[in-house]
């Protein structure tokens, strides 16, 4: 193998090469005074490029805030069109607005413009000093609504929409208007103005400048719609009362089925109100509205004790676009069902208490309101008022009492005459029907007399059903163990539910019922003594027996869960008539004297009415009749 031998000239190349390149790196070093600059202009390179750091994350940090709001502008005028204007304002969040006097507190929402929240002021909600106000309106129970047809095919709803707020003074009054703006003089206003001390507010819809954003061919269809509260203490007697009443055509009025799911339509419709048993919301308009739907839904069943809502009310009607624009009239009413402070607005709207229809509504609006209004105001309280009201109201009746229980006192005189002539024609019905009418007539006695004054307490009787529920006075009014007349009074609490009855023990149902009982057990003796059994017809004595148990034990179950105010009436009410029935029975009519006067108008001629001859040929003639066959 060849050995490698060593290059000398190119090791002495490579070393000259060397220290040429060490020299030149050598002579080009900078010097202290350069390094001093260098690290100067480093440093201020660095700091530079902090500062552009700091500046383009700024412009990141810009650029990403803008975006999502140009994005969502741009996502809104896609959605809403020129309303998007609206979206833009800033008083376009979830706000409201509040008005207030000394009876009624409203929050108006910036989000739909509509009051969403209603409270009654001074009141409780269930019993007196239960620290809850009376709601009409609160956590979304109630939607005011008005669907818009936009001139470029866009349907939207203003309860989805923000209205800008505006709140001033006009004297003492507080104004509140509510503007859902197309663009800086383009709009749809809500105007509410709130007087002091009024349950009554003012309220008017109107458009301007929106002549080319809607489509005025088509009318704007507004919803209202409310899910009423539960607010007194028996919530089956509160539903039962609870009902949607509205007024057209001029001053009709009509409601809704109140015990079970309904609808109705109207035209022509000038009020619509959602009556709560006690309280009462009540849409009013200045234009009538040509046409209306109206929706009643029961939210809860007999056997429901514990709820929060009574019924589903929804009223929908369209509203005219005239020349381009909208422009309506209205009020509000948030306040109690009293018959004195909604009869005294003057616009009908006593109509909406349930006092009766006929003469059952004209005894209680002019006569037994006033008067029960008239005793209450002396301050002796509403539970001796009711009793001093009963005593009134039987006086005035004793009369009729006193007519009834003499007639019935003649035909118990004449009962053993009737007898033997049930006896001598057993075999010829018309033969003693013939002679009854004769030994009547010579008797002076009209059967028909005691029938006519029972008849004529009727309308009292019905009329005083519809008003103890009807009077807001009684509403939390104490008396002895019922703390609140307008509901049920309970003396003790079942562990369990009686289907009818309920699930609690009220006294003065029990009172009334034993005082029916006692007030039947001396009447009805007496009435079937006089009244003679007709061939073919039920024996009636013994139906009237068995009515005697049955009626005390309807009129429990069916009052427990009524007002105490009412079941005191009555129990007051058969007490006195027990009372003026002994008081004429043992000191003022005696069988003995009318024995006497019986047989001396028999003797006496008697002439016979148009009636009464007319009754007696047909009865001849049906005779001839039957003896021809």
């Amino acid at each position: 193998m060849e050995e490698k031998k060593f290059d000398f000239k190119s090791i002495i190349g490579f070393v000259l090469i060397s220290g040429i390149l060490m020299w030149m790196m050598y002579s080009n070093q900078p010097t202290a005074e350069e390094l001093k600059e260098k690290e100067k202009l480093e440093k201020a390179k660095k700091e530079q490029e902090e500062k552009s750091t700091v500046k383009t994350t700024d412009k990141v940090v810009e650029t990403t805030q803008i975006l999502p709001d140009s994005i969502s502008q741009e996502q809104a005028k896609a959605a809403l069109g020129t309303f998007a204007y609206s979206a833009t304002l800033p008083s376009a969040k979830e706000d409201f607005t509040e008005i207030k006097n000394d009876v009624l507190s409203l929050k108006i929402a910036n989000k739909g413009g509509y009051i969403v929240d209603a409270t009654i002021l001074n009141y409780d909600q269930f019993e007196k000093d239960s620290k809850k106000p009376v709601k009409i309106i609160n956590d979304n129970n109630a939607k005011f609504d008005l669907s818009l047809n936009t001139a470029d095919n866009r349907l939207l709803h203003t309860s989805n929409l923000f209205f800008e707020p505006k709140y001033s003074k006009e004297g003492e009054n507080q104004v509140v208007t509510m503007q859902l703006k197309a663009g800086p003089a383009q709009f749809l206003e809500y105007r509410y103005v709130l007087k002091p001390g009024e349950y009554m507010l003012d309220f008017s819809i109107r458009s301007q400048g929106l002549e080319n954003v809607i489509n005025t061919t088509k009318p704007v269809d507004l919803e209202w719609q409310l899910k009423t509260y539960r607010n007194e203490k028996s919530v089956s007697y509160e539903n039962r009362y609870t009902e949607l009443v509205f007024e057209y055509e001029g001053g009709k009025d009509d409601y809704l089925n109140a015990a079970k799911d309904s609808e109705d339509t109207a035209e022509d419709v000038s009020y619509i109100a959602f009556k709560q048993h006690m309280f009462t919301s009540i849409l009013l308009t200045d234009t009538p509205f040509k046409s209306a739907k109206f929706v009643s839904d029961n939210l809860i069943d007999d056997e429901e004790i514990d709820t929060i809502f009574t019924k589903n009310f929804i009223a929908q009607v369209p509203l005219e676009v005239k020349n381009g624009a909208i422009n309506y009239n209205m009020n509000w009413y948030y306040g109690p069902a009293k018959y004195q402070i909604l009869n005294d607005y003057d616009r009908n709207l006593d109509e909406i208490m349930p006092l009766g229809w006929g003469i059952f509504g004209w005894i209680n609006r002019y006569i037994f309101i006033p008067v029960f209004g008239f005793i209450s105001s002396i301050g002796i309280g509403y539970g001796i008022s009711i009793i001093i009201f009963t005593i009134l109201v039987r006086i005035v009746m004793s009369p009729v009492t006193y007519k009834s229980y003499v007639s019935q006192a003649k035909m118990k005189v004449l009962r053993p005459e009737i007898a033997e002539l049930n006896e001598k024609y057993k075999d010829n019905a018309m033969k003693k029907q013939q002679e009854t009418m004769k030994l009547y007539s010579k008797a002076g006695v009209n059967p028909m007399a005691g029938c006519l004054p029972a008849l004529m307490q009727m309308p009292v009787f019905y009329a005083l059903f519809q008003f103890f529920p009807s009077m807001f006075d009684l509403r939390q009014k104490k008396f002895l163990w019922a703390n609140d007349l307008s509901s049920y009074d309970s003396i003790y609490e079942l562990p369990f539910h009686i289907p009818f009855y309920g699930s609690h023990v009220s006294l003065f149902p029990i009172l009334a019922s034993i005082a029916i009982f006692f007030y039947m057990k001396m009447t009805t003796g007496d009435q079937q003594m006089s009244a003679p059994t007709q061939e073919g017809m039920p024996d009636m004595s013994k139906i009237m027996k068995i009515m005697i148990y049955i009626s005390p034990l309807m009129m429990l179950f069916f009052f427990n869960n009524y007002a105490s105010g009412l079941s005191l009436y009555y129990f007051i009410s058969n007490l006195i008539t027990i009372g003026i029935m002994l008081v004429i029975k043992n000191y003022i009519v005696k069988e003995d004297k009318i024995l006497a006067k019986i047989q001396e108008n028999k003797s006496k001629p008697k002439s016979e009415s148009k009636f009464q001859r007319k009754m007696r040929e047909m009865m001849e003639q049906a005779e001839a009749q039957k003896k021809s066959k």
